[in-house]
C-alpha cells in the first residue's frame, strides 16, 4: 500500500517544528525521504535503548536470591521429679534469607529470624541477624568472607532448615555444648582442595561469660565486647559418596573479655560423621570445652562435653525414622554427677522435599536435684 503524502507532509511539519524548524512552503518529496529516515533510526535508537534498560533490570532482578524457612512446635512434657508439666505451641522461628550477586566474583548474604513469633518489651520473642557477609572468589576453589557468619562447628549450626534432620527440636548436645545456633562476626577463608577436602579459618569475635555458661556466652555481635577475639578452624572431608568426617577446634584467649577475675582461656574441640548409603543414614558427633584457671574450675566448668548418636532408615522418599541416644555435661569437672542422658525415637514425613511433618518421644534423666522431661512433641517445618 503507498504512503499518503499528505498525510506524511503533515506528520513531517508537525515534526519539524517540534524540532525548531519552521517550513518554507511545501516540503519536497525528497525532504519528506529524509526525514521519514531520520524518523525511522530515532525509532530504531528508541528501541534499543528500551531493550537495554529491560536487560539490565531483569539482570538486576535475577542477581536477588530469596529463601526461607519456619517450624512450628507442639511439646507434650512432664518432669520426673517435680511433676511440672509443659504443654506449649509455639512457631519457633520464621526465617528469611536475602542475597545479592553484585558480580560473577562478590555476593552478598543475609538470614533474618524472629524467634516466638512476637519481639519486644516483654515477649518471649527476638528478632536476629545471624548472618549478613559479603563473599569474595579469590581462586576457582578459595573464598573470603566478611561479616557476620556461621561459625564452621557441628553437623547443625551451618545447615539447620527443618527438613535436613531428623526430630522436632534440634539435638540438645549441639544446643548446650556447642552451642547452635553460633554466630559471630569477622572475616573466614574457605576453599576446596584435593579429593574432596574442605578447610575453613576464621578470625571473629569471641564468647562473653563470668560465670562459664557457654550458651549464655554467645554476644550475638550486638556491641560485642572485642578485647579478646577468636580463631576458629575446621578440617572437613567428602572423599567417599554419602560420608563427611570433620575436625574443628576453637581457641580464645580470655572468655571473660578482660571482666572475671582472672584470664580463662577456652579451647573447643568437635569431631562428626555423617554417613548416608541408600535407606541407611548415621550421625554421630562429640565435642568439649576445656576452660583454663581456678574460677572454671570452682564452679566444675573448666570442662563441658557431650555427644550423641543417630541412626536412622528412609522409606523411599518421603517417611523416615530414627532413634538417637544424647549424653552431655556442662559442669563435667566436678566430682558430682551433673551429666544428662537423653533418647528420642521418631518419625519424618516430607509430602515435599522441602515440607515436613515429625514426630518424636523423648525420655530424659537428669541429675539428682533436677528435673528430666518425658514426652512428646511434633512439629511442620518448611525451607524454600
Amino acid at each position: 500500500m503507498g504512503v499518503n503524502k499528505w498525510t506524511t507532509a503533515g506528520a513531517v511539519g508537525l515534526t519539524m517544528v517540534a524540532l525548531g524548524i519552521s517550513p518554507v512552503g511545501a516540503a519536497t518529496d525528497e525532504e519528506i525521504d529524509e526525514l521519514r529516515e531520520r524518523l525511522e533510526r530515532t525509532e530504531q535508537r528508541l528501541d534499543a535503548t528500551v531493550s537495554m534498560l529491560e536487560a539490565e533490570q531483569g539482570s538486576s532482578t535475577n542477581n536477588v536470591h530469596i529463601g526461607g524457612y519456619g517450624e512450628l512446635h507442639y511439646n507434650y512434657l512432664e518432669g520426673d521429679e517435680s511433676g511440672e508439666k509443659k504443654r506449649e505451641i509455639d512457631f519457633h522461628r520464621f526465617v528469611l534469607f536475602f542475597g545479592y550477586d553484585f558480580s560473577d566474583r562478590i555476593r552478598f548474604k543475609s538470614e533474618v529470624e524472629l524467634e516466638h513469633a512476637v519481639a519486644g518489651d516483654g515477649q518471649e520473642g527476638e528478632v536476629e541477624l545471624e548472618q549478613a557477609y559479603v563473599e569474595f572468589d579469590l581462586a576457582e576453589h578459595t573464598r573470603v568472607w566478611g561479616g557476620l557468619f556461621l561459625l564452621p562447628v557441628g553437623i547443625l549450626n551451618e545447615t539447620h532448615e527443618p527438613p535436613t534432620f531428623f526430630g522436632v527440636e534440634r539435638n540438645p548436645v549441639e544446643k548446650n555444648i556447642i552451642p547452635t545456633t553460633w554466630w559471630e562476626g569477622g572475616a573466614a577463608l574457605n576453599g576446596e582442595f584435593g579429593q574432596g577436602w574442605r578447610y575453613d579459618v576464621a578470625l571473629h569475635s569471641g564468647l562473653k561469660t563470668d560465670d562459664f555458661n557457654i550458651r549464655s556466652a554467645r554476644q550475638k555481635v550486638s556491641e560485642a565486647d572485642a578485647d579478646d577475639l577468636a580463631g576458629t578452624a575446621r578440617l572437613l572431608w567428602r572423599g567417599l559418596a554419602g560420608l563427611e568426617l570433620a575436625l574443628t577446634g576453637q581457641y580464645q584467649s580470655d572468655i571473660t573479655q578482660g571482666d572475671g577475675p582472672e584470664e580463662t582461656a577456652a579451647t573447643l574441640v568437635e569431631t562428626h560423621a555423617i554417613y548416608q548409603r541408600g535407606p541407611l543414614g548415621l550421625r554421630a558427633l562429640y565435642a568439649r570445652w576445656d576452660l583454663d584457671g581456678d574460677a572454671a574450675e570452682l564452679v566444675g566448668r573448666d570442662v563441658q562435653d557431650g555427644w550423641y548418636i543417630e541412626p536412622s532408615w528412609r522409606f523411599g522418599e518421603q517417611l523416615g525414622v530414627f532413634a538417637r541416644y544424647n549424653e552431655w555435661d556442662n559442669a563435667a569437672g566436678d566430682d558430682v554427677d551433673s551429666s544428662y542422658s537423653q533418647v528420642d525415637v521418631g518419625v519424618n514425613y516430607w509430602p515435599h522435599p522441602q515440607v515436613v511433618l515429625k514426630a518424636d518421644y523423648q525420655w530424659q534423666d537428669a541429675p539428682e536435684g533436677a528435673d528430666g522431661f518425658d514426652g512428646f512433641n511434633l512439629g511442620i517445618g518448611y525451607q524454600f
